[in-house]
């Protein structure tokens, strides 16, 4: 595995432990009595801030300091507050955003699911600022796209890499989202209509996930959000491509293994058909062990006789206490991401698409007309392999 030459110190054991016990939304006695036993007198917390903003768990973090207070420096307990009013005012905007955006799509008949972020915090934690939410994500359907853009710029929405008209078909065939700005802030929205890139080669079936979405109150307004099992695929697939890289994607994913009866059947059954198994049991074996959630019985059996994904969590676990990070545009990353599929034809279309799949990098090179677009593979696998030769990063 290869990582940035910038990657942090290993964190101080103190403070990772800490850390690791305030990830629990709704932690038992015992839970409570180990918690108190690692606020030592040497307790950095300092690092132990850094820590939780890295991963995500600013929130939970004070939520669970709170318990224990009487034993945490009252500086440190304020600065805590101060994060968590700060994450609660911006889930109160993109409740805003959110409430504001499908009031515009509903009268169009316009169907999207929002998921992660705010509506996972709500939905999961019990309370919208517990986890930290950046930005509103909606899924979409591929043949909505293009009213969905008309749609929210009609609410101030501004697309930031503008794609030209006559590579839009190919824009939304090879790639998976769309980034908005708004007068709120950057980066506030993002329209999605797969997982994935297309070179990762996850090709889940979109129409599916909205036919078994189902309904949940956020800020008071029904919405449709994944089924359980769907979001437990969903977050798996995110988390493996950020190479699990925050607490808070493991947390989440904890937070759903407690809190629905899951329907292992199926879940083994669609890993297995999109050939994300490794990638299945590899989250919940991290999950186990950072958050203490118990592997579920119904699949235990398959993840103990599944040795290459033990073998990639025992590898994964030190990288993500190291806070290490990882180029995604590297040729180490995407071997690291072919080596997370366990079918040798997935890994054989990823690096496929991934070497003659064009987009925006290639269109800004040289733009040609809709006639010549075929050239724009050609045009790819130069790139590639000028970017291959001089140790540039693949994408872009």
């Amino acid at each position: 595995m290869s990582t940035l030459p910038s990657a942090p110190a290993t964190p101080g054991e103190c403070e990772w432990n800490l850390l690791l016990a305030t990830c629990c939304v709704d932690p038992q006695p015992g839970e409570l009595a180990r918690l108190r036993s690692l606020l030592l007198p040497n307790v950095d917390w300092e690092a132990l801030l850094r820590l939780a903003d890295e991963h995500g768990t600013s929130s939970l973090l004070y939520q669970n300091l709170l318990r224990v207070q009487d034993s945490v420096p009252s500086s440190v307990v304020a600065r805590l507050r101060e994060r968590y009013q700060e994450n609660l005012h911006k889930s109160l905007l993109l409740a805003r955003e959110l409430i504001r955006i499908l009031d515009r799509l509903d009268p169009a008949a316009i169907a999207v699911i929002p998921y992660k972020g705010l509506v996972l915090s709500e939905v999961y934690y019990g309370d919208m600022a517990l986890r930290q939410s950046g930005d509103i994500d909606l899924f979409v359907r591929k043949p909505d796209v293009s009213r969905l853009k008309l749609a929210v710029s009609e609410l101030g929405y501004t697309i930031r890499v503008p794609i030209p008209d006559n590579a839009h078909k190919d824009y939304v065939e090879s790639g998976y989202e769309c980034t908005f700005d708004s007068p709120a802030g950057k980066n506030l929205l993002e329209l999605q209509w797969a997982l994935q890139p297309r070179f990762y080669a996850v090709d889940y079936d979109m129409e599916g996930l909205f036919t078994r979405a189902v309904d949940v109150s956020v800020a008071g307004r029904l919405v449709k959000t994944p089924s359980a099992e769907d979001l437990l695929l969903v977050l798996s697939v995110h988390a493996a491509k950020h190479v699990w890289g925050r607490l808070i994607w493991l947390c989440d994913i904890a937070q759903i293994l407690q809190r629905e009866k899951l329907d292992w059947d199926w879940v083994q059954s669609r890993a297995q058909e999109l050939g994300i198994e490794r990638i299945l049991h590899v989250t919940l074996l991290l999950t186990n062990r950072f958050t203490a959630a118990a592997i579920p019985e119904a699949i235990e059996g398959i993840i103990q006789s599944d040795r290459a994904a033990q073998e990639f969590a025992r590898q994964v676990a030190p990288a993500v206490m190291r806070g290490v990070l990882y180029n995604e545009q590297q040729v180490a990353y995407f071997r690291l991401m072919m080596r997370l599929r366990e079918r040798r034809a997935d890994r054989l279309r990823f690096l496929a698409r991934l070497t003659f799949t064009p987009g925006p990098g290639e269109w800004d090179a040289i733009p040609l007309p809709k006639i010549l677009f075929p050239l724009y593979r050609a045009l790819r696998l130069a790139r590639l392999a000028g970017r291959l030769l001089s140790g540039v990063g693949l994408q872009g």
